[in-house]
């Protein structure tokens, strides 16, 4: 654990991993400065910052953010940021706060990262492990900041942790006993100069520090993950079809386990209740962690099929008058629409639209031809989603979420889906997916029956 009292640390946004820092760091003895561009902060955040004695600013980064001895960025400030530029030139050290949470863990980290999946594989760990007596918290990208919660983690406990490439993207020293890729598709383009590889790239941080002592758990079945070089770690894959190497893999809906040679016999995969590959590669990733730490089958398979999900992502909202009304605001790349098209066999009402990060529609089109009614155009990308479409399904641009759920109701019939999966970014409309995943489930349940 590292000894930080006495050092000035400049902490860039005061949002939910920013304010975590501060916190963690005036309680470690250091001296932290929050700067954040932002005049709409949460006063009650800022609160607490006044109450700790934590000076800050708001609207604008100021000289005083480079009187420091390094800089703690938060994921939404972009690598080429003009404050993050100006740092680079002065010599001062970035990180990340998965960074800097990670110099005080003392428990096991299992890390998980991918264009898509995170969120559920995450959940899916936390619960399968604290089911099977191994306590673990949750924290990261999902929500919960790595920074909150390190202190309290013990020698013998786990800490399943969702890693994004942004938080990637400034680590040092980081080195996970668990890194866990599920895939690697185009996202975030806008973030990285429409340079897949630099994307790519940050991905792969994940197990830059991991050495011979430590697991790598990778989809094979994925085309880029699978290319990537390996390093000389001890490496696992999944799939869904048999395969030879170490890990876990589908072969007429049985599990198996590979370790050392031996195949071994997990379960059905009738205990996997989540619908879709992508559910069985992020069911894969965790049963993988579970037989490396020794956990018997029974236990695992009881605890696999107690899992329920997690909210926004394909989260069944009502069926009204036979028509069922499907959350997947967490789709905000068109690979997440890919699998959640392909999780169902009923015809589709689709909601797509919002901020727009380079997507390619290419990837869905067969998909939509096939299995979708009609789109609902949202969001400031409602005209290309519809120059893209129109030619091949019926494409109605549309003002509101509400206005979709409204006419969904009215043009669906029984048996069909509304399906919110969106394939962007929320912020031109909402706050965050999760604010525009609330927005729709209350808008399903205002319709008058």
């Amino acid at each position: 654990m590292k000894d930080i009292s006495g050092q000035h640390i400049t902490i860039l946004g005061a949002v939910i991993s920013g304010i975590a820092v501060a916190k963690l760091a005036k309680k470690l003895g250091a001296v932290p400065f929050v700067s954040d561009l932002s005049t709409g902060i949460d006063r009650e955040k800022l609160k607490e910052l006044d109450t700790l004695g934590i000076e800050y600013e708001i609207g604008g980064h100021t000289n005083k953010v480079f009187d420091c001895d390094y800089i703690i960025t938060s994921p939404g400030v972009p690598s080429k940021s003009k404050v993050l530029s100006e740092a680079v030139e002065k010599n001062i050290k970035v990180i990340s706060e998965l960074e800097f949470a990670s110099w005080f863990n003392k428990g096991t980290i299992i890390a998980i990262t991918g264009t898509n999946g995170k969120t559920t594989t995450t959940s899916l760990c936390e619960h399968v492990l604290n089911r099977c007596g191994k306590k673990t918290k949750l924290a990261g990208n999902i929500g919960i900041a790595f920074s909150d919660i390190v202190m309290d983690i013990q020698e013998d406990e786990f800490v399943a942790l969702e890693v994004s490439s942004f938080q990637l993207d400034h680590i040092e020293e980081f080195k996970p006993k668990f890194a866990i890729i599920l895939n690697i598709t185009p996202d975030h383009l806008d973030r990285y100069e429409d340079n897949f590889d630099y994307y790519v790239g940050s991905k792969l941080q994940i197990s830059k520090n991991q050495d011979e002592s430590d697991y790598f758990i990778y989809n094979m079945d994925d085309e880029v993950v699978n290319s990537c070089p390996k390093r000389d770690i001890g490496c696992y894959g999944i799939s869904l079809s048999p395969m030879t190497e170490d890990g876990c893999f589908i072969e007429n809906e049985i599990i198996y386990f590979n370790h050392d040679d031996e195949t071994i016999e997990v379960g059905s995969t009738e205990y996997l209740t989540l619908r879709g590959d992508h559910n069985r590669y992020n069911a894969l990733a965790v049963i993988t962690v579970a037989k490396i730490l020794g956990i018997d089958n029974e236990s695992i398979l009881k605890a696999v099929s107690s899992f329920t999900g997690v909210e926004h992502r394909l989260e069944l909202v009502k069926v009204i008058k036979g028509i069922e009304f499907v959350n997947d605001s967490k789709a905000t790349n068109v690979e997440s629409v890919w699998y959640a098209l392909r999780s169902f066999k009923k015809p589709i009402y689709l909601i797509l639209g919002g901020k727009d990060k380079g997507n390619d529609y290419s990837r869905i089109k067969d998909l939509v031809k096939k299995n979708v009614k009609k789109i609902y155009a949202i969001g400031s990308s409602a005209d290309k989603v519809y120059d893209y479409f129109h030619d091949y399904v019926e494409v109605e641009k549309v003002d509101s979420l509400e206005a979709c759920v409204k006419k969904g109701m009215e043009e669906a019939d029984t048996g069909d889906i509304v399906l919110l999966s969106p394939a962007c970014a929320s912020f031109d409309m909402f706050k965050n997916y999760e604010h525009r995943g609330e927005v729709f489930k209350k808008a399903v349940e205002s319709l008058s029956i």
